[in-house]
């Protein structure tokens, strides 16, 4: 028998991986964009998220606090708010460098505060460094999109 011409599956999928990883590459390469601070606005809004939801959770309010240096989640306690310590994934974080914040919201607010209520105000948040800007968007339904 004659032995057919061809790439078995296994070369053809080790020529995708090449690819993939040059492809990885020199998207990273080009641009001089700030990915720490791309992926600081990704974390801090998987964070605004998981906010939202344990506000409901616990029945009692959260609010997303910052400044240049840090920032931090604070729950309403005993008629005062008291900064998170019970919860791992809400603790207080320095940003990676100095950062600046804004807040952009059609009731005029300057915080972010999540209750019980299923709906909340949309709002945009941009952090500025280096001259660089990405902005986090939340519907009010629970989505929050990074945007650059």
């Amino acid at each position: 028998m004659k032995r057919a011409r061809g790439f078995t599956l296994l070369e053809l999928l080790v020529a995708i991986v090449v690819a993939g990883v040059m492809v990885g590459i020199v998207s990273l390469s080009i641009g001089g964009f700030d990915r720490s601070l791309r992926f600081e606005a990704e974390r801090l809004a998987q964070l605004l998220a998981l906010a939202r939801e344990e506000a409901q959770l616990r029945g009692a309010p959260i609010r997303f606090e910052a400044d240049d240096e840090s920032y931090r989640f604070s729950v309403w306690r005993e008629r005062r708010w008291r900064p998170l310590t019970d919860d791992r994934d809400l603790r207080a974080r320095r940003w990676e460098q100095p950062t600046e914040f804004g807040i952009e919201r059609g009731d005029g607010r300057r915080e972010i505060e999540f209750g019980l209520d299923q709906v909340d105000a949309p709002f945009v948040l941009r952090l500025r460094r280096n001259g660089e800007e990405v902005a986090i968007a939340a519907n009010g339904l629970g989505l929050f999109e990074v945007l650059r």
